[in-house]
């Protein structure tokens, strides 16, 4: 009998049965046209949305936050369907916040800038540093982008080197581009 089967048997028979606790994060993780993705979701948002595996972002995460993580499919099922919806072309927003307790500072703010770009557009590294206020500083912008623990939901895949260079994304230059040209960023 599986823990989910003894589960529906003591709701059913046990008076009063609560059933286990939800965990604090919910993990998981969906199958999209750019490989596996591995999800997580706090009471704030999203706070992990990651091409690495999901031993490595469990570790992060319970580093940084603690509390209890575990599987909650009420938690992590509606941003797979939002995820499966932007992946269809039939969303240009996503409705779950971004939770970026996982970022450093300087990332945190990079990020918050990024959340400003439209669906459809890039812009550049270098711009993202004077957008800040730190026209020098276009190397830690793309390291900051480059440690976003919540790809698509803060849409690091919108910041280009340049005109003629795409640069770096956490899931390979493949999945960069085919991200922008699914939002038609990119012919």
């Amino acid at each position: 009998m599986s823990s989910g089967d003894l589960e529906a048997l003591l709701r059913v028979t046990a008076p009063g049965y609560k059933g286990e606790p939800a965990p604090d994060i919910a993990l998981g993780s969906t199958d999209g046209p750019v490989g596996r993705l591995v999800l997580a979701v706090t009471a704030r948002g999203v706070v992990a949305c990651s091409y690495e595996d999901e031993d490595t972002v469990y570790a992060r995460i319970h580093k940084s936050l603690g509390g209890s993580i575990g599987s909650d499919p009420r938690r992590i099922d509606p941003v797979r369907r939002e995820l499966d919806a932007y992946f269809e072309g039939r969303l240009r927003a996503f409705s779950t916040p971004a939770d970026l307790q996982l970022a450093a500072p300087f990332v945190r703010t990079v990020l918050q800038m990024m959340l400003s770009v439209p669906y459809g557009t890039t812009t550049t590294y270098r711009d993202i540093a004077a957008r800040i206020g730190r026209p020098q500083a276009v190397r830690a912008v793309s390291s900051a982008l480059s440690a976003n623990p919540v790809c698509l939901f803060v849409p690091c895949h919108r910041a280009v080197e340049s005109a003629e260079s795409l640069g770096g994304y956490a899931g390979g230059a493949e999945a960069k581009g085919y991200l922008l040209r699914l939002e038609g960023a990119l012919a």
